[in-house]
């Protein structure tokens, strides 16, 4: 069976560094600790103190000063390295940790994960060729020396790359290498480990070139795992769940996101606020546990941009300054349904297109494959379509020959129905309100992968709401944004309010209207 040497790279808050190191050495695990020498000494013998009879906690065997960027922090993590792989024999996997994870899943889950996969678990990606790097320097993290901290003397960082730069003075990659990028938190096999330890001793090359890179954590054991390890021995993953901000920030868990952690498919989490004891306690009690069932949702990171995504409204699609003043054209009407349920509002159109003569299109803004005429490719995919909207609905307009034509959009495409409002063409809008029962909402919540097939009734109880209180925010805003023509059919209204809604929306006769939503089951799920 597995046993791991956790190598925990730590700065702060020792009684936690204690708590952890007993709690995974407890399981029958090992743990080899590297405290930050910039940190107070006196926690770090507290540490040493605490641990001292405990013959599965080693310390690297020198203690450096550590910066993030630099390469101190593979040099820590080396130092911890070798200590474990000299004092625990029988380790045969060691994972990263920092001071802020914590376990969760169960030490056995853990042990058994690791047994079922003879592979190392490290994120790998071509440092060129992928998209890995969201901002700041790319190549001249490598081409260039960096004997600087870009934080903390971020003057003489800069100023030392553009004198390298002037002076021509970019350096090669050694031939052998392909470097790639990747995060720092990974899991490696024992005998991945001592190849490491071999090739570092055999290619000084290759550590000089190393030692003066910016942020050499990210490339240092991602690079040499595939050079020296067979692919199909690789899963290109971390072990560790981690989420970051639109800002490249850590984002950080609190005690109402326990259910949340156990449903992901990791061993760990990064962050854990130092502030939730409560999480700290539940998740420390869990990693000795015995026989948990865990139903894997996976739905953390789809989740969090759900609902971190909100904050952005209106910015998602900018106009191009090409298209800055176009119109759909100042004698034409569009009508625009807007339903959270799609499957009514298309009942809706189809109905309005049996009845009447006017021309209909679905979710054009919203779904793939909503059937649509060929308009010279523009059509062709939602990003087209939504980047030139008004060019696209100019074109349906004369395509269907017609100067009025209904289209659906969901409640979420505000800035769409915002700047078609705000076009010359006259424009309608109808929000079509329906009820949301909890076995629709499960149903949303899966379709859109918010929900996995097997969770439970706890992550049931967590979703559900934020889904409830995000489709009434969305209603929300569409009626305060004030549109001059704004009507709403309902599910909770009676024939006639709805059939006079309808008659008023489409300028048709009261009697064709009260025959296009005569069926009765306009509303059914």
């Amino acid at each position: 069976m597995a046993k791991i040497a956790y190598i925990l790279l730590c700065h702060k808050d020792p009684e936690a560094i204690i708590d952890q190191a007993r709690r995974l050495t407890a399981a029958g695990d090992f743990i080899s600790i590297h405290f930050d020498a910039r940190a107070d000494n006196g926690g770090f013998e507290r540490i040493r103190t605490a641990l001292a009879g405990n013959e599965s906690v080693v310390f690297a065997d020198k203690r450096i000063k550590c910066g993030w960027g630099e390469w101190s922090l593979v040099q820590a993590t080396l130092h911890a390295i070798r200590a474990a792989e000299r004092a625990f024999p029988h380790a045969t996997h060691f994972y990263m940790l920092s001071g802020d994870c914590m376990a969760i899943k169960t030490a056995q889950y853990a042990h058994e994960y690791l047994d079922g996969r003879d592979a190392d678990y490290i994120e790998s990606f071509d440092f060129f060729q992928s998209n890995w790097i969201k901002t700041g320097m790319r190549e001249d993290r490598l081409i260039f020396r960096h004997f600087f901290n870009e934080r903390t003397q971020k003057t003489l960082f800069y100023a030392s790359v553009d004198l390298q730069r002037r002076l021509g003075l970019q350096r090669a990659i050694p031939d052998d290498l392909q470097i790639q990028i990747g995060s720092q938190w990974w899991c490696l096999r024992r005998r991945t480990i001592e190849a490491i330890l071999s090739f570092i001793e055999d290619r000084p090359d290759v550590m000089r070139f190393f030692r003066t890179t910016w942020i050499p954590d990210e490339t240092f054991f991602q690079t040499l795992v595939r050079h020296l390890v067979p692919e199909t021995e690789i899963e290109g993953r971390t072990l560790t769940f981690l989420m970051f901000s639109d800002y490249g920030m850590p984002v950080t868990f609190y005690n109402d996101q326990y259910d949340l952690l156990l449903g992901q498919d990791f061993l760990f989490a990064r962050k854990i606020s130092p502030e939730a004891q409560d999480l700290r306690a539940r998740l420390g009690e869990l990693y000795a546990s015995r026989d948990v069932e865990f139903q894997i949702g996976n739905e953390g990171r789809k989740l969090f941009g759900f609902l971190t995504g909100k904050g952005r409204v209106g910015r998602r699609f900018g106009a191009r300054a090409w298209e800055t003043g176009s119109t759909l054209g100042r004698d034409r009407e569009l009508m625009i349904v807007v339903c959270k349920k799609w499957h009514v509002a298309k009942r809706l159109i189809e109905r309005i297109r049996a009845v009447t003569d006017l021309p209909a299109v679905e979710y054009l803004f919203n779904e793939e494959n909503t059937p649509l005429p060929d308009l010279g490719g523009i059509q062709s995919s939602l990003e087209k379509r939504t980047r030139h909207r008004r060019t696209l609905t100019r074109l349906l307009f004369e395509e269907f020959g017609t100067d009025r034509m209904i289209v659906c959009m969901d409640p979420s495409s505000i800035d769409l129905i915002q700047d078609f409002h705000d076009d010359r063409s006259r424009t309608r809008i109808l929000e079509v309100s329906c009820r949301f029962s909890d076995q629709y909402l499960i149903g949303h919540a899966r379709r859109v992968g918010l929900l996995g097939q097997l969770a439970n009734d706890r992550a049931l109880a967590r979703i559900l709401p934020t889904i409830r209180n995000d489709i009434a925010y969305e209603s929300d805003r569409i009626r305060d944004a004030g549109f001059s023509s704004h009507m709403v059919m309902s599910e909770r209204f009676d024939h006639d309010e709805n059939t006079r809604v309808l008659q008023n929306f489409l300028s048709v006769p009261y009697e064709t209207a009260a025959q296009i939503i005569s069926m009765d089951h306009l509303f059914s799920d």
